[in-house]
């Protein structure tokens, strides 16, 4: 596997930490979750649980292995300082300062490995005036300016559903910043600090939205961007069954083909009508679309080559045939449950796939196996 030679001591808890050594493990690298004895990382104690552990951490921390330390205690940080020396990569994703005041901060371990590479993701980033502000997903888009655009004309800006920061702007970045780390270590044999601010890496998801402000100052309103309620021909449709459609017909391509398949073709030469218009071809469509099911939308649909899907529930979603086709969702050996599964791995290399080994490690759980070879 591509990582199988990378140590990580890995530091974090909850979402963005876990998901980014997750896919580190997931490709090979050895990670060594160091967790607060007896608490352990909070996801452990979410709803529902499979074992003892909830199935949120088992699904963020497969291919792991636990060490309980205290970093607080003084021989605890010194086993943590030994695996330090060995160690290609920490991740840690605590606010600015706390792995400074328990003296374990980057420059105190580059001193004793020159060659660490060391990630920190935190909300904020290491500098500015928001470096030791508390802070969530929402809050890290709205400084960011995303979630202020998602929603409906003249409505309230809406929650989304997942994780934006956390995982777009936090685990995904890191990963990307400890690879290319890795990359510069081989070639010079220094490692480096990796600053990841979720607010920071949210920005850039405005890449559809924010270049055209900067060149023409003109504020976008909330729904009428083209990807969100702009245009007819971008949007989800309720059809008769109460089920509903996305449709993505932006290209004239597509649009044409869409308009042919509901029987509207006189819809063609209207894809970039002006707002109101647009907002008048919406009600028509839904019209149309609620005469029939979704299912029989969708047997319409296919004959035509245009972008229209079905909005798929969780359960129909993991019965879809590309989701199956492509192993989207695993079922791997429990040994108490039996068969589980887990979400599959996106990242589809041909010569070193990734691979779920192992289970979510239990509290503590190789510690022993890990800190007996080591001289404190």
């Amino acid at each position: 596997m591509p990582l199988n030679s990378v140590r990580v001591l890995d530091l974090t808890r909850l979402l963005p930490g876990p998901y980014c050594t997750m896919v580190l493990a997931d490709f090979g690298a050895e990670v060594i979750k160091v967790e607060e004895p007896k608490m352990g990382d909070y996801a452990r104690f979410e709803e529902p649980r499979l074992d003892e552990d909830s199935a949120f951490f088992h699904s963020l921390n497969r291919n792991k292995k636990s060490v309980a330390l205290n970093l607080k205690l003084e021989e605890d940080k010194e086993a943590f300082l030994t695996l330090a020396k060995s160690a290609d990569v920490i991740v840690e994703s605590f606010r600015p300062g706390v792995m400074k005041r328990l003296g374990l901060d980057y420059d105190v371990l580059k001193e004793i490995n020159p060659g660490l590479i060391y990630c920190a993701i935190t909300g904020y980033g290491q500098t500015g005036p928001y470096v030791d502000k508390p802070g969530h997903d929402i809050n890290y888009i709205s400084y960011a300016g995303l979630l202020n655009m998602m929603g409906e004309s003249g409505g309230d800006p809406i929650t989304p559903a997942v994780q934006i920061a956390d995982i777009g702007g936090g685990a995904m970045p890191a990963v990307v910043g400890i690879l290319l780390a890795i990359m510069e270590k081989q070639r010079s044999g220094k490692g480096q600090f990796v600053d990841i601010s979720m607010m920071d890496n949210v920005i850039p998801w405005l890449q559809t939205i924010l270049p055209n402000y900067l060149a023409s100052k003109k504020h976008p309103d909330r729904g009428e961007l083209t990807l969100s309620g702009g245009k007819a021909c971008y949007g989800v449709y309720q059809a008769k069954d109460g089920a509903y459609l996305s449709v993505g017909a932006l290209e004239p391509k597509f649009w044409k083909e869409f308009c042919r398949a509901i029987e509207r073709e006189d819809f063609i030469s209207q894809l970039d009508a002006p707002l109101d218009e647009q907002h008048r071809m919406r009600h028509e469509i839904q019209q149309i679309l609620s005469q029939k099911t979704q299912v029989e939308w969708i047997e319409i649909f296919n004959q035509y080559d245009t972008c229209v899907a079905p909005v798929l529930t969780l359960d129909e979603m993991m019965e879809d045939p590309q989701v199956v086709a492509r192993d989207m969702i695993e079922e791997v050996n429990h040994e108490e449950l039996g068969k589980v599964k887990q979400i599959g791995i996106p990242i589809k290399l041909s010569e070193t796939p990734g691979k779920i080994r192992t289970l979510a490690p239990k509290l503590g759980e190789h510690t022993d196996e890990v800190l007996k070879n080591i001289k404190i």
